[in-house]
């Protein structure tokens, strides 16, 4: 199974390209559990909360993972991932606990798309940092380095960004045609 997260920082486009990818390629992407935990006890948070989201955005790419398996897909896209936490923790707090570090050290990606801050902002009570995307786009970049992920800067129009991803994406397969989904 190969997995591809997106990551980078607030209002990039990372939910709707991971959706646009799993509808290419026929297959299915674990959501930012991140929108799902906020939205349902607000905006305010501590770190506690952080950990909790880390552990359902891992519960939730183990479960896309499960699906793609059985429905015999050969990747899974990942709508962020436990970098986005530790930039958030390390921001918010000062810190990152130890086990997401060490998760993020020990549990790699096939390919990560940073997607750059070149679309617009668009408002959302979740989101918090308008004026900043630029320094955190920096931040995951050298994470990503320091990492030595296999990772790939995503950039430009919607449909730019998904032409790109896609490249990146049949390089990683091998370019072998996926058929859709059985009727």
């Amino acid at each position: 199974m190969l997995r591809v997260a997106l990551t980078g920082p607030e209002s990039t486009g990372k939910t709707t390209l991971s959706r646009l990818l799993a509808e290419h390629y026929h297959t299915v992407w674990a959501p930012e559990y991140a929108r799902e935990y906020l939205e349902a006890r607000g905006p305010r948070y501590v770190l506690a909360d952080l950990e909790e989201i880390a552990r359902g955005q891992l519960q939730a790419e183990a479960a896309a993972e499960q699906a793609a398996r059985r429905l015999g897909r050969p990747v899974v896209f990942c709508d962020t991932d436990l970098l986005v936490i530790k930039v958030w923790a390390e921001h918010a707090f000062g810190y990152c606990p130890n086990w997401i570090l060490r998760h993020i050290e020990h549990h790699h990606y096939h390919l990560v798309l940073l997607l750059n801050v070149d679309l617009p902002w668009e408002p959302d009570p979740l989101r918090e940092h308008p004026q900043h995307r630029q320094y955190f786009y920096h931040l995951y970049q050298q994470e990503l380095r320091n990492q030595v992920a296999n990772f790939a800067e995503i950039s430009g129009t919607p449909g730019q960004r998904l032409d790109a991803a896609c490249f990146h994406v049949d390089t990683l397969l091998g370019s072998k045609p996926l058929t859709p989904f059985p009727s």
